[in-house]
């Protein structure tokens, strides 16, 4: 399935955001910085890659409806959307 970027750009944000926080934590350790402020942005980084995995989900569930109602693809099927949201579980 193919998506364009201009629909993902909120998801696209989400990631380089998580991306400049992972920069952060990994500076935090190589400091020696306080450990509960590390887990604390590290968990903050977890968020912002968990919501951004599912707004990539929920826009490509979008696209696939649209393409099966316009008869371009076949539907996804249960079992494959299963398997897509316990990946990011």
């Amino acid at each position: 399935m193919e998506m364009d970027a201009a629909v993902l750009s909120d998801a696209l944000n989400r990631l380089k955001r998580a991306h400049g926080q992972l920069g952060g934590v990994i500076a935090m350790i190589e400091n020696a910085e306080d450990c509960e402020r590390v887990l604390t942005q590290l968990a903050a980084v977890s968020k912002a890659l968990d919501r951004a995995g599912f707004k990539i989900i929920s826009t490509g569930l979008q696209q696939c409806q649209l393409a099966r109602e316009n008869g371009e693809k076949p539907p996804i099927t249960p079992e494959r959307l299963e398997k897509l949201f316990l990946a990011l579980s």
